[in-house]
């Protein structure tokens, strides 16, 4: 039995708050993941050899600290199956973006052998082995919106309105443990109850910003003003996006940030209006001496549907 196209859906982090450090350094946050259709693409075969093979190379990434094989083998060492895997990945989430690509391919990778294996591991038996690959690996398994405290592991699903989104990718790279241990970094923020964020959520109300965006979100992202100093790529993609009245956000610690619309026909709309006005700041830049810089470095990734469940939800026993 083999499995193809299994797919590794991206987060996003619609706030992120940051209340608080742990002795042993962690940092203890507040955040709601969701969930949106942008996706990686994983391909698994059996092995009766017990081996588990990386069949495509990731650049950057090597084999041991690749995800996906640590988690094929998290799952090896904790049932004592002796049955192995070629694994296959098709990249499509920036990687290093605060979007959770690689968290999402350990979580398919569980579920996905969980299943080629027959190993027969529960939902809570999965979150267990995701929890040590990664803090954003568990969620993946929840399998829904979820409202998380702790370090990321503690899940309380949430229901979310329909929503599209837009994402950007600066041309950044931006390493988490630098944003953590930055010393400006806000870590008080105030907690707050699942209440307050589904108080602020607008399920059914036709409120609209311009350009078909939806209201505000709640609350904030901790991290980007950190981001924003020390990586000024990211701070001038989110003003060159406000520029026509794009509100954005950055996801997780980033460089990836993301605009929240009603539906996704409001999302394609701000994709084509955003695309044709970098066109035309392009042939700027390169035919007039009175442009000082160059066009902002950004790429849009993708307009995307916000997902209601992640697409392998049922494929795990709760």
């Amino acid at each position: 039995m083999n499995l193809y196209d299994v797919p590794a859906p991206a987060k996003l982090n619609l706030f992120l708050h940051i209340v608080g450090r742990r002795a042993d350094g962690y940092h203890l946050l507040q955040t709601v993941f969701r969930f949106i259709g942008l996706a990686d693409s994983l391909n698994f075969e059996s092995r009766a050899d017990g081996r588990i093979v990386r069949v495509d190379a990731l650049p950057g990434v090597p084999v041991d600290t690749d995800l996906t094989v640590r988690a094929a083998l998290a799952l090896q060492t904790a049932t004592g199956t002796r049955q192995g895997a070629s694994i296959g990945l098709e990249k499509r989430i920036p990687m290093g973006g605060g979007l959770g690509g690689g968290s999402s391919d350990a979580a398919s990778t569980l579920i996905a052998l969980n299943r080629l294996w027959n190993t027969g591991l529960s939902r809570a038996e999965l979150m267990r082995l995701a929890l040590p690959l990664g803090a954003d690996v568990p969620v993946f398994i929840f399998g829904q919106s979820a409202f998380a405290e702790g370090v990321g592991e503690i899940l309380t699903a949430v229901p979310l309105p329909e929503r599209a989104y837009l994402v950007a990718q600066p041309d950044a790279s931006v390493p988490t443990p630098a944003v953590y241990g930055d010393p400006d970094l806000t870590r008080d923020t105030p907690c707050i109850k699942i209440a307050d964020f589904l108080a602020s959520t607008d399920f059914g109300k036709t409120a609209r910003m311009q350009g078909g965006q939806a209201p505000p979100l709640y609350g904030r992202n901790d991290m980007e003003p950190v981001v924003y100093k020390r990586f000024p790529e990211v701070f001038r993609a989110a003003e060159w996006l406000a520029s026509p009245g794009i509100v954005a956000r950055m996801s997780g610690s980033g460089a990836c940030l993301f605009a929240e619309f009603h539906d996704m026909q409001a999302a394609i709309l701000a994709e084509q209006k955003i695309a044709a006005t970098m066109r035309v700041a392009g042939k700027m830049a390169d035919t007039s001496q009175a442009v000082q810089e160059p066009p902002v470095r950004f790429r849009l990734v993708q307009a995307s549907p916000g997902l209601i469940e992640h697409p392998l939800r049922h494929w795990i026993a709760s």
